[in-house]
């Protein structure tokens, strides 16, 4: 049994970036795919499918390069652990390297960037950053 999820997804997407693959697989979950789908929105990997695996689904994730091969994830990192939950409000909310990253929140109106939940006025648990 798997601790802690939301970390293996973030553990391989960061993997898979560092070998340079085109994609990574992870088990689904319908979190990993929100989480994904707000990468997405964000331009941090190209998009997601679910395919079959050998014992159960997978959820897909097409890594991003850039035109000559440079990795559009340069960090990712989990902030809120199972351990310790990180909550922010809308006014607490920093923008991550000056805008050029995105902190991923569980929200009540779903997963969202930093960018969307503030254009939208919630906040949320900080689930990870990416830069």
């Amino acid at each position: 049994m798997m601790t802690d999820p939301i970390a293996d997804l973030l553990t391989r997407i960061r993997n898979g970036v560092r070998v340079e693959r085109p994609y990574v697989d992870v088990p689904l979950s319908k979190i990993k795919i929100h989480i994904v789908e707000a990468l997405s929105r964000e331009g941090f990997v190209w998009d997601h499918e679910v395919v079959q695996g050998d014992v159960c689904q997978m959820l897909r994730v097409n890594l991003k390069y850039g035109p000559n091969g440079e990795h559009v994830i340069q960090h990712i990192e989990r902030v809120s652990k199972p351990g310790c939950r990180v909550y922010v409000g809308v006014g607490e909310m920093k923008p991550v390297r000056q805008g050029t990253g995105i902190s991923v929140l569980s929200t009540s109106k779903g997963v969202l960037s930093n960018r969307e939940a503030h254009k939208q006025g919630v906040g949320g648990e900080l689930v990870c950053q990416v830069w």
